[in-house]
Order: C-alpha cells, then structure tokens, then sequence
C-alpha cells in the first residue's frame, strides 16, 4: 500500500455529482437528508421488532433482519459524503479515502446480492418442500448463511482492492458521478487496467454470479410450484409468502442490470445517474416499506409496538 501511495500522481478525486444544478444544492441536501432519516427510521426498527419479538425468530425474519442491518450501513456509507458535499460544496477525496469508501459500498452491495439469495432459497424451501423446511432450514444452517453472506462481500471487495491498489491514477481527477464506483475510478487509471479488468470479470463470476442464479433458479422453481396449486386461494396464499422479497428483487437486480448495460455514451450519462440512485439510495428506503405494508406479522409486531409506547407514555403522565 505504501508503494501504491508513492506511485499516485493525484492525491485527489473531484467527485462533480450534481454540479450543473448549482441552484439546487440545498434542496438536494434536504432531500437526501430526508431520504437518509426515512432509511434509517424504517429500517432500524425492524430490526429491533425482530429481535424483541420472539414469534419472528424464523428464518425469513432472521435474513430480513440482517438485510435491514445492511441496507442502514450502505444508505450511510452512500449518502454521509453525498450530504457532506452537498452541504459544504467540497466535492473533494483523497484517493485513498475513494478507495475506502468503494471497499465498504461494494463489500456491503455484494452481501445484498447474498442476503436476498439466502431469502429466495427459505421461500423456495418453504414453497416447494414444506414438509422438509423445518429440517433443512434449521438455525445452524442460516448462521452459516448470514455468516457466510457476510463473510462473502468483504473477501470479494478485498481482492478486487489488492488489484485496484497497484494502478497508478492520472488527471483530470473529475468523476461525473456522484459515488465511487470501480468503472469510473478504473478508467482515470494511466496503468494498464486489462488485468484489473479480468480479476473484477473472474471475482463477479465467483462471488456476485452464483447469488443471482441461485435467486433466479429459486424464483423459477417457486413459480412453478405456485402454478401447480389447483385453488386460487392456495395460489394466493402461497405468492403472499414470497412477493415482498420477489418485489424487492425485481427493484435491485432490475436498476442495477439496466445501469450496467446501458452503452456508456454521453447522452446517457444523466440516465446511468438517476438509475444509479435507485438501488443506492432509493432500494433501501423502499425495503422497510415494502417489507412493513406487505407483512401482516411485521405489521402486528409494529402496532403491538406503538400501543406498548403509548401505553407507557400515558401511564407516566398519569403518575406525574
């Protein structure tokens, strides 16, 4: 690492974001700021409802749970130094500090693309083998799976970083985005990047490409299943179990698929931008939602929750 600093001929990334809308710079801070509340004040408590409420101690509470824990450390580590920038209008980092914050964005991003795969195989089991998934879903198991998940993001991120760490960065030092992600960073690189290239190409085979299959090859077998039930009712019943995740599913991996296979012209960089927004910023904001309005057990835990606050809170004003 120390060679690596020595050989960087810029010590600094402009990060331009939003700059050709200078007027709006205070209403995006508020409108991130209220984005990153939101986030965290839906997300957190269902996390802290999970671990008070002993009857949501099932698998598929356990990896909503992780996946909320997750999905708060990924809206902070997006939007801290988006709202620091919009704020003060130092769109400045170091090139270390870039790199840092691409460890920890791409290690929690490559977890997500693990949790929802860990979601999708407890509702494949539980959709096309109930009679088994108490038995193979045991708690064992999904401690090595959220172990493993964890685990996964943070090992791929690693060697993806030990690669990125030998290139030496040129001017201009402007990124037309407002993160930092592993293309643009790769292309202000003056080494040759073709084995930077490979590396990312092989570890997205190895750890981002089996989660995505395994979720697609879940969802093509729960569909399946579903279609065979001969009620309506059963069918119903059956999707219900299954369609908040498969919601956010489609969210996550449909931006994210449309951002990475736009062709990188100018015209459509605007475009690339917004999309952008919607798994880093949006995805999170939209889970906790999606998760509470379709969850009848998230949203009893929620009520029983509230009442218990304000019963509480009015027996204290009635000893006072």
């Amino acid at each position: 690492m120390a060679d690596w600093r020595k050989q960087t001929t810029i010590t600094e990334f402009l990060l331009l974001g939003f700059r050709e809308l200078p007027d709006l710079q205070i209403l995006l801070f508020l409108i991130f700021l209220v984005i990153y509340m939101a986030t965290m004040s839906g997300n957190t408590p269902i996390v802290v409802l999970i671990v008070a409420h002993q009857h949501l101690h099932t698998p598929m509470y356990f990896f909503l749970g992780n996946l909320s824990c997750l999905e708060t450390c990924y809206t902070t580590t997006i939007l801290f130094q988006m709202l620091a920038s919009l704020l003060t209008g130092d769109r400045t980092i170091s090139v270390s500090g870039s790199i840092t914050q691409l460890y920890f964005s791409g290690s929690l991003a490559g977890m997500e693309f693990c949790f929802l795969a860990a979601m999708s195989y407890d509702r494949y089991l539980a959709i096309c083998k109930p009679l088994h998934y108490s038995t193979l879903m045991n708690t064992r198991f999904c401690l090595h799976l959220a172990a493993g998940s964890w685990l996964n993001g943070f090992l791929d991120l690693t060697i993806f970083i030990l690669f990125l760490s030998q290139l030496i960065f040129c001017g201009p030092n402007e990124i037309d985005y407002f993160y930092y992600d592993p293309i643009p960073l790769i292309e202000h690189s003056c080494s040759d990047t073709h084995m930077v290239i490979l590396g990312d190409f092989i570890l997205a085979c190895v750890f981002t490409r089996p989660p995505f299959l395994l979720t697609l090859t879940s969802y093509k077998c729960i569909i399946a299943t579903i279609l065979r039930i001969p009620s309506t009712t059963g069918r119903q019943k059956a999707f219900s179990t299954c369609s908040s995740h498969l919601i956010v599913v489609t969210i996550f991996y449909g931006t994210l698929m449309i951002v990475y296979l736009l062709p990188k012209h100018d015209t459509l960089r605007d475009l690339n931008k917004v999309l952008s927004l919607c798994y880093t910023v949006l995805t999170p904001l939209l889970n906790p939602i999606i998760y509470s309005l379709r969850n009848r057990e998230v949203k009893e835990a929620l009520s029983k929750a509230v009442s218990k606050c304000g019963f509480h809170k009015k027996h204290a004003e009635t000893l006072r």
